[in-house]
């Protein structure tokens, strides 16, 4: 276990009022995440499951899983209707060291003032990107006797994170003495049909401030092919950075309950029989995934690709190393830099 005592702060990193990041030209944040696709550099981002414990070592030991092969660490907000570590409260504790964390919003389970109170807490701490999510219905999780909010949907919290960031306004009206510098984002599922209607979705959300989409697990590539050549062809590509989401899959029966059990999940049987076959259907899992990362950089109007690992985080960095999609390239990591 990594003990937060061992852990050097980076002050290049971690954001003050007089840091010279903050001045960047064409940035609305002070984050590196931003930078990198900014720079036109194929950023990967990956996901952290924040524990159950009120440990913060927990935290940096399964960030440190990721050192060198990833630009930004997602902290998931409520995963699967469950109760987690909050991610603002993971979010503050990687930006303290150094990471590019995202702050996922569920809309699920809070009203605007508190949404709006934690994206001002959050930027605060040093807190520089942010996802904006409908949020898994409670019915789906382990509580779900717990209350729905819903007060904002996906499309109407980024508008409220622009009019924060931009206006300086909160959506009362009243007026911010500093705003919330975050770089925005949402998600897509391209698998849904008709892929056109999905475009429109991505489309609406960008025009409500999404700067950059992570996607839906992404096992079909002619399917993310379309989806894409669509993007590209309204010209959305322009206008934010798309990251296809890939994953790998633990067993065939794994895939066939992720198929069955996850509103969205398209595993085409063509994987699922692969694995099957397979005489060590974990690594061939890790395979695929490796695989699907070389696709999707290949594909027109990528930026990124974010990688998901649920309970195989350990094996993110060697994916993302064997699959060559970095390059030479080889993001910041908190240790042993200086």
């Amino acid at each position: 276990m990594v003990s937060d005592e061992s852990i050097k702060i980076n002050p290049e990193y971690v954001y003050h009022p007089g840091n010279p990041l903050s001045q960047l030209d064409n940035h609305v944040s002070r984050g590196r995440f931003e930078r990198v696709l900014k720079r036109g550099e194929f950023a990967v981002t990956t996901e952290l499951a924040p524990p159950d414990s009120a440990d913060r070592t927990e935290v940096f030991h399964e960030a440190a899983m990721f050192d060198h092969a990833v630009d930004a660490i997602n902290a998931t907000d409520g995963s699967g209707a469950n109760c987690h570590m909050s991610s603002v409260a993971v979010c503050a504790l990687l930006a303290h060291i150094g990471y590019s964390p995202i702050l996922q919003i569920s809309c699920r389970d809070k009203n605007r003032i508190a949404i709006q109170g934690d994206i001002l807490g959050a930027a605060a701490m040093g807190v520089c990107n942010v996802l904006a999510l409908t949020g898994d219905d409670v019915s789906a999780g382990d509580q779900p006797e717990a209350k729905r909010v819903f007060d904002l949907d996906s499309i109407s919290l980024l508008t409220t994170i622009q009019k924060m960031r931009d206006e300086s306004t909160l959506l009362s009206g009243r007026k911010l003495t500093e705003a919330p510098a975050m770089f925005a984002g949402s998600t897509i599922n391209p698998f849904v049909p008709p892929v056109k209607s999905r475009v429109s979705q991505m489309e609406k959300k960008i025009d409500a401030g999404a700067q950059f989409i992570q996607t839906q697990y992404c096992f079909d590539m002619p399917m993310l092919k379309d989806f894409m050549s669509e993007a590209v062809d309204r010209g959305l590509t322009e206008r934010a950075f798309i990251l296809p989401g890939v994953g790998t899959l633990a067993s065939a029966n794994t895939a066939k309950w992720l198929r069955s059990n996850v509103p969205g999940v398209h595993i085409p049987d063509s994987i699922i029989k692969r694995l099957s076959g397979a005489e060590n259907q974990k690594k061939e899992g890790q395979k695929i995934c490796v695989e699907l990362m070389q696709q999707v950089k290949e594909l027109e109007g990528v930026s990124g690709v974010h990688v998901m690992a649920y309970k195989q985080e350990q094996f993110v960095a060697e994916m993302v190393k064997d699959s060559g999609v970095l390059g030479d390239r080889k993001p910041w990591a908190p240790r042993n830099e200086y």
